[in-house]
């Protein structure tokens, strides 16, 4: 009987140790949520990939705000989130001109949340079901 707990209790504790890193994937404590930046560049990649799809950007100097020039990895959704909002691993190809809104990291380093894209002819791409204010319908 005490084997049969102990078995038990060690099965338990070797979940939970497992579980762990899962929970905590999902955080965005890194990225100041309150604030949404506009980064205008051109993709340089568009890793359609999971756990979470990412298009590294080239912003330049003279593209609007100085402080957001420098190349950027701008985190999007998983896949499958994506997907349902119209993404697909086709959407963007390297040298394409976007404006991508996002919320930056907290500690200033060249990545961000994405948040929505905007296309050249002014269309918005939704990385998830959250939109402005503004937007919704």
């Amino acid at each position: 009987m005490k084997v049969k707990i102990a078995l038990s209790m060690g099965l338990l504790v070797m979940i939970l140790v497992a579980a762990r890193p899962g929970l905590a994937h999902h955080s965005f404590s890194l990225f100041d949520m309150t604030k949404d930046v506009a980064y205008k560049g051109i993709v340089l990649e568009y890793k359609w990939v999971n756990p979470h799809v990412h298009m590294i950007l080239q912003v330049d100097a003279d593209s609007g705000d100085p402080s957001t020039a420098g190349t950027w990895d701008i985190e999007g959704a998983s896949t499958n989130i994506m997907a349902r909002q119209g993404w697909t691993r086709a959407s963007f190809k390297a040298g394409e001109k976007v404006t991508v809104v996002a919320h930056p990291l907290k500690d200033g380093s060249k990545g961000a949340s994405m948040f929505y894209v905007i296309l050249p002819d002014g269309q918005r791409l939704y990385q998830d079901i959250a939109r402005p204010k503004a937007d919704q319908q």
